[in-house]
C-alpha cells in the first residue's frame, strides 16, 4: 500500500495483468482485511479507493482467463461485505486452530533441528499449548532456545570469533525453557478473550457500604 494517490491502485492492476499474461496463475492476497477493510468503517480514502479497484478487478476478470484469486485473513468479519458476494471471493474455508496431534506435527517441524534434553517430553507441550496457532508454537521454540542460550551464556566468550564444542555440545532445550517460554507468550487464538484484573481494592470504592457488603458476600 502507497500514500501516494494511484500508486496502490495501480500496483494492484498490475498484479492482475501479470497473473493474466503468465496464466494459469494463482493470485494471492494475504492478510485481506488490511487493504480492504468495509469502507463505511474506514476513515481513509486510500483503503476505499483500493476496495473499489479490487472489486473491478475481480468483476473484470474473464471466465477464460485462467486466473484463481485467492486470499487469507484472520479477520473475515472486517472485509468489505462487496467483496464476498457471488463471482468474488464466494467460496470461503475455515482453517481453524490445531488441536493437540496438529500442535505436535507442528513443534516436531519447529525442533527438529534443535537439540532436546532428556526431558522434554513434546506431547506434553502440546497439551499444554492450547489455542496457540502455528506462529504461537514456532515463536515459542525460539523462545525456548533462546533461553537455553541465555543460560549458557556465562560459559561462552564473546571475544572469541567460535563457540567451544564443549559449550555447544551442552546446549539442549530443556522441558523448564518450554515452560518458560510458555509463561511469556499467550496464545493468539484467546487474546481476544483475555480478561484483565484491575488493580482496586474495596477501600478505593468511596461510599455505598451496603452495596459493597452486599457483593462481597455473594463472591466470597
Amino acid at each position: 500500500m502507497s500514500k501516494l494517490a494511484g500508486e496502490s491502485e495501480s500496483n494492484l492492476r498490475k498484479a492482475f495483468e501479470e497473473c493474466e499474461k503468465n496464466s494459469p496463475a494463482i493470485l494471492f492476497i494475504d492478510e485481506l482485511d488490511a487493504i480492504a477493510p468495509k469502507r463505511e468503517k474506514t476513515h481513509g480514502e486510500v483503503e476505499r479507493r483500493i476496495v473499489s479497484q479490487l472489486l473491478t478487478l475481480m468483476d473484470g476478470l474473464k471466465q477464460r482467463s485462467h486466473v484463481v484469486v485467492m486470499a487469507a485473513t484472520n479477520r473475515p468479519n472486517s472485509i468489505d461485505p462487496a467483496l464476498r458476494r457471488f463471482g468474488r471471493f464466494d467460496r470461503e474455508i475455515d482453517i481453524g486452530i490445531p488441536d493437540a496431534i496438529g500442535r505436535l506435527e507442528i513443534l516436531r517441524i519447529h525442533t527438529k533441528n534443535m537439540r532436546l534434553g532428556d526431558d522434554v517430553d513434546l506431547e506434553q507441550v502440546a497439551n499444554e499449548c492450547h489455542g496457540y496457532v502455528g506462529a504461537d508454537l514456532a515463536s515459542l521454540c525460539s523462545e525456548a532456545a533462546l533461553q537455553q542460550i541465555r543460560e549458557k551464556m556465562e560459559l561462552i566468550d564473546l571475544e572469541d570469533d567460535t563457540i567451544d564444542a564443549e559449550v555447544l555440545n551442552s546446549l539442549a532445550v530443556t522441558m523448564e525453557n518450554f515452560r518458560f517460554a510458555m509463561g511469556k507468550s499467550s496464545p493468539s487464538a484467546l487474546r481476544e478473550t483475555t480478561v484483565e484484573t484491575p488493580n482496586i481494592t474495596w477501600d478505593d470504592i468511596g461510599g455505598l457500604q451496603n452495596v459493597k457488603r452486599e457483593l462481597q458476600e455473594l463472591v466470597q
